[in-house]
């Protein structure tokens, strides 16, 4: 059975054994590993069936390991790790040969985080070794923002997850990457894109790559439930086109109400974006486990955090 517990002093001893360990971070949960044993790397794709084609963020403490994982950090990417570090930034620069390929998918570059959450700072700070951590989830499934979540797909297999609450942003990163010293967005994520621009200038967008990501998250179908999940701006229509079905609507707020047939979940019933993306995962949860015959989630506003969380509902809805 799956441990649940806030002992650090635990979690730390089980990464040097090269054991997985479940941690938090203001995202969501991660899949942690040291980086430099292969036993734990390999671990983490196993116990996720992720391919091996798709890389993984390394997470680290401080900026010095920074300097010691890269093997060259573009100006912008020294502002922007100045701005937003610790935080929900995924930086993907040019990688020092220490770093494994394994972790990095045979790319030339590593995707790097510095966590914001407390306790994973804590934890970071008594091992030696970087970790590896994609999110805590079977690949493609929808990534988890509390413990629990983490048990139930891992009961059994996963030796601890280290319990740090409900995750307070909610979605995944954001991760931005470097032709040369020009940034380039991979995936949007809790840090919107108006915000990075606003530490560098204007940034190309590049998302959604099928067959080699060049960072984490950029596969067109993902963070998905078994439940059929259909995105749209008009709800009723799609009401309309299935009667008689057992469906759960995903929507900023309605007017809508439950009913034995339909079940709603608000995501914010003040209609703030930042308190959506944070349910976003465990609403999608909860209708999941409903039997349901249909999802229809109702796209949000698309603006600031508003574009990543449609983004998400784009991947989780797609064939």
């Amino acid at each position: 059975m799956t441990l649940i517990s806030k002992d650090i002093n635990k979690a730390s001893e089980l990464l040097k054994q090269e054991e997985l360990v479940s941690i938090p971070t203001e995202t969501v949960y991660g899949l942690a590993g040291n980086i430099f044993s292969e036993k734990a790397i390999h671990r983490i794709f196993e116990m996720k069936k992720r391919p091996l084609y798709n890389p993984l963020i390394v997470h680290i403490h401080a900026m010095e390991q920074l300097e010691e994982l890269s093997s060259h950090i573009p100006e912008k990417a020294k502002l922007l790790a100045d701005a937003f570090w610790p935080g929900e930034l995924t930086l993907v620069l040019p990688k020092d040969v220490k770093i494994p390929d394994l972790i990095t998918a045979n790319k030339p570059t590593v995707a790097l985080r510095m966590p914001r959450h407390q306790l994973v700072q804590d934890l970071l700070k008594q091992i030696d070794f970087p970790i590896a951590a994609p999110s805590a989830n079977p690949f493609g499934c929808i990534s988890p923002t509390n413990a629990k979540r983490v048990k139930d797909y891992f009961d059994g297999d996963l030796k601890m997850v280290l319990d740090g609450g409900d995750c307070t942003s909610g979605i995944e990163s954001t991760i931005v990457g470097f032709n040369g010293e020009k940034a380039i967005l991979y995936r949007l994520g809790s840090i919107s894109k108006k915000q990075i621009e606003a530490v560098i200038g204007p940034i190309a967008e590049l998302t959604k790559s099928e067959k080699t990501p060049n960072a984490p998250g950029m596969l067109l179908k993902h963070y998905s439930p078994r439940t059929k999940t259909i995105l749209t701006e008009d709800v009723s229509s799609i009401l309309d086109k299935n009667p008689n079905k057992r469906i759960g609507i995903i929507c900023l707020t309605s007017d809508l109400e439950s009913s034995n047939s339909i079940e709603i979940e608000e995501l914010s019933k003040s209609s703030d974006l930042n308190e959506a993306a944070k349910n976003l995962y465990e609403v999608m949860h909860r209708l999941d486990h409903l039997n349901l015959d249909l999802i229809i989630a109702k796209k949000l506003p698309n603006e600031g955090i508003g574009k990543a969380i449609n983004d998400r509902l784009e991947r989780a809805s797609a064939d």
